[in-house]
């Protein structure tokens, strides 16, 4: 059985970290950038040196025709995905009276449109292969609380989490398990403006996050152990929310 992970969003950071857990667990990565081939091909080396499997793909998720594109070129090739991890994600932070339209329509295209534009093009092959599968979709604490100056934000990872909730009621029956992650203040290229200090004492186990503190439950949530598992959201944020 072909037991491929798309993670989308996996040349840095929690995608990453998500990477090479699911590399180790035995899945064959499929290692997605947006920009940074390099950075992609840096993991995928790594796994690759580690004794995993392993191979990049690059494309917008924001952009619709090209995922259906690139995804059905690398599907006919290599054959449907097991699973698909959602990692890719973009924050343009502002106090809602100031925001750009530009800034709502970045962070909703490319961190919930995405949802759709991936999954459309994976999701019938991954049924019919009959062999059930994995989603994993990481949202984040802010869809789950809200937060200053991330209403874009709050909303796109909002709308993922309803979005995984009706997806894993139509894929239940196909034993394919559908649910979300939502990382708190996780210490990665998008948080590293924020300084530390200034978080901790919201968080109750005080201190930041890492990629490896949430790669663990991601690759939890794709295993064989984790078949009874859907429709769920798992906080990994040191106790933030409840």
């Amino acid at each position: 059985m072909n037991r491929s992970i798309l993670v989308t969003g996996a040349s840095r950071g929690i995608g990453r970290a998500i990477a090479g857990a699911l590399a180790r667990d035995g899945f064959t990565v499929v290692v997605h950038y947006a920009h940074r081939e390099d950075l992609a091909i840096a993991c995928r080396d790594e796994i690759l040196a580690a004794g995993g499997h392993a191979r990049t793909l690059g494309f917008d998720v924001a952009d619709r025709a090209a995922c259906s594109a690139v995804l059905e070129a690398d599907m006919a090739a290599h054959g449907a995905y097991y699973g698909v991890v959602l990692n890719a994600g973009i924050t343009r932070d502002q106090a809602l009276p100031m925001m750009a339209d530009e800034e709502w329509d970045a962070v909703i295209h490319t961190n919930l449109d995405s949802f759709y534009n991936v999954l459309k093009p994976v999701v019938m092959p991954m049924i019919r292969q009959r062999s059930g599968g994995r989603i994993v979709v990481v949202s984040s604490v802010s869809g789950l609380t809200g937060n200053r100056g991330q209403t874009n934000y709050a909303a796109s990872k909002a709308g993922l989490i309803g979005a995984a909730k009706s997806l894993a009621l139509e894929l239940a029956k196909r034993n394919i398990t559908v649910n979300c992650v939502a990382p708190g203040f996780i210490a990665t290229d998008m948080t590293q403006a924020v300084p530390e200090e200034l978080v901790k004492n919201q968080i109750p186990l005080r201190r930041v996050g890492q990629p490896d503190d949430v790669a663990p439950v991601v690759s939890f949530l794709c295993s064989d152990a984790a078949a009874y598992i859907t429709r769920q959201v798992v906080a990994v944020d040191g106790g933030m929310t409840g």
